[in-house]
């Protein structure tokens, strides 16, 4: 399942849902009933799409939760709770965050197992890096003991320009030794412009391009990351 955790609402879009702010039931409105502490029937607002995953949307109403989780009791764990009405049902649940710190993040970061960094091979981008790596380290030592950092993910790469192969080396000096640069880039191309545009995955829409192929290895290194962690686990319970 995928959940929409960004307050512009670009995932939903970009799955084929042009008008995200006229859905009856989003993310925002099951958080809030979480806050004000009535039930909240996740299942409602899933949608399915076509390509096989489910959906738990989100639209600008988002934004306005932001502000009412500061004062709300439990804030970090509200979409905890949200994910854990419906995790049972599906092998993963992944979720989209904005490219910020606030309440929405740390609420995605408390809910998580591991998270994926995606920056772009930009000086600002990189120079983010150092301030979420010290929110996720914070969120694992006061609210998730358990959460992990599966890698760095280098995205909208140029490879040709100097200035990607530039930062990519960076990243890798500054950060290699201790987190995981994934291998895969993804790179720059308007076929994934226009897949957003057409409301269909990368795969639908051009199979065979270097931004599919490019996901798939991603995609595989992100499987071998859990395996071996479900065999951690299990030489852990042996012990």
């Amino acid at each position: 399942m995928l959940i929409d955790a960004d307050a512009q609402a670009n995932l939903t879009m970009s799955l084929g849902y042009s008008r995200p702010d006229d859905l009856p039931n989003t993310l925002s409105a099951i958080m809030q009933d979480i806050i004000d502490d009535k039930p909240a029937d996740v299942s409602r607002s899933i949608l399915h799409h076509n390509e096989g995953v489910d959906l738990l949307p989100s639209n600008i109403e988002l934004s306005g939760l932001e502000v009412r989780l500061i004062n709300a009791i439990s804030r970090e764990s509200v979409l905890k709770t949200c994910i854990n009405e419906v995790k049972k049902n599906y092998d993963t649940v992944l979720i989209d965050c904005m490219p910020s710190l606030g309440m929405l993040t740390i609420n995605a970061l408390a809910a998580a197992d591991s998270v994926v960094i995606p920056t772009q091979p930009h000086y600002l981008s990189a120079k983010g890096l150092e301030l979420l790596l010290r929110s996720v380290s914070k969120v694992k030592r006061q609210i998730n003991p358990h959460l992990r950092i599966d890698g760095i993910l280098m995205t909208m790469v140029m490879p040709r320009t100097n200035i990607s192969k530039e930062i990519t080396a960076t990243v890798k000096s500054a950060y290699g030794q201790r987190i995981k640069v994934f291998e895969a880039q993804i790179p720059h191309s308007i076929r994934a412009v226009e897949a957003t545009a057409e409301g269909k995955s990368i795969f639908a829409y051009d199979k065979g391009g270097k931004v599919a192929a490019a996901y798939e290895q991603f995609g595989k290194e992100v499987a071998e990351i859990g395996e071996k962690q479900k065999n951690r686990n299990r030489a852990d319970c042996i012990r």
